[in-house]
Order: structure tokens, then C-alpha cells, then sequence
């Protein structure tokens, strides 16, 4: 990639200093301002290709997606975000408490899926009723948990 951008910057300098309106420090700098411009192509493909490669590694919770119910009228909604492979959107509510509820990004992790929200990170993983420390969905088979006190399962 270098290389190119390092051709195609001396073959303009030399089309232009045939013209004779440049001299060999505007060249130079030419040159130099086509490298790192080059240089800083090159490191945001790299970047944004590493980021796909490793959304697409991602291990897919797409089988969570939909609706799944708590206790007391708490539910969880998982979405597909269309940011990518991997990503979801979580609308919760989390608590009984006002403003216990919202939108919040999430991301495919090999232990489930993990979040952020007002009251800290978070992981949603794959359980049982039982596992969710709720004697109300004790149980049930198809449960995600945030935490002991906190889960979610389809009927």
C-alpha cells in the first residue's frame, strides 16, 4: 500500500516539476504528505478490517432474540442491532424502581451477552429457572440470568 502511494505521489511531483512551477523542497514535502496520508489509509482499512474479522468471529446469541419475562412485570427484549454480527439491542426493565428500564447495546461474548446500564456492566447468560435464584420461575428450562435476584424465560 505504501509503495503505490509513494509511486503515485513521485509521479505527480515529476509531472509537476516538469512545468517547473515547484521546487525540490515542494516536492519533497508532496512526497511526504502523500506517504502519510498513504500510511494513515492503510492503518484505518487494517483497523476496520480486524473489527469485522472479529464480529464475525463473534459467537452468535441470535437463538436469544425476542421477548422473555421476569418476575413482577420486568421483561427483556432482545434485538438484532444492525450494526453487525454479534451485536444486540437489550430494551429492559430491570426494577420496579422508576427509571429502571431502558435501551442499551450489547455485544456476543463466549459467556453470553454482554451490556452496560445505569447500574453497571452486566452479562446475560444462558440458565435455567432455578439458576435465577426466582422461586416464580422455577421450573422453566429456557432462562437467561443476569445475576442471582435477576432473570428472564420463555414460556
Amino acid at each position: 500500500m505504501r509503495l503505490l502511494a509513494v509511486s503515485a505521489a513521485l509521479a505527480a511531483s515529476a509531472a509537476l516539476s516538469g512545468c517547473g512551477e515547484m521546487s525540490n523542497e515542494q516536492q519533497a514535502a508532496l512526497v511526504q504528505n502523500a506517504v502519510a496520508n498513504a500510511e494513515a489509509i492503510a492503518e484505518n482499512v487494517t483497523a476496520e478490517a480486524e473489527k469485522a474479522e472479529k464480529a464475525a468471529q463473534a459467537p452468535s446469541r441470535d437463538g436469544w432474540v425476542g421477548k422473555w419475562v421476569g418476575v413482577e412485570g420486568l421483561v427483556l427484549t432482545i434485538e438484532k442491532d444492525p450494526a453487525g454480527p454479534g451485536r444486540y439491542r437489550l430494551t429492559n426493565t430491570y426494577s420496579l424502581d422508576p427509571g429502571a428500564s431502558g435501551t442499551f447495546a450489547g455485544a456476543a461474548t463466549e459467556q453470553g451477552i454482554a451490556f452496560t446500564r445505569p447500574d453497571g456492566a452486566k452479562v446475560l447468560r444462558a440458565s435455567d429457572g432455578a439458576s435465577t435464584g426466582l422461586k416464580y420461575l422455577e421450573g422453566k428450562k429456557d432462562c437467561l440470568t443476569v445475576g442471582v435476584g435477576e432473570g428472564y424465560c420463555r414460556d
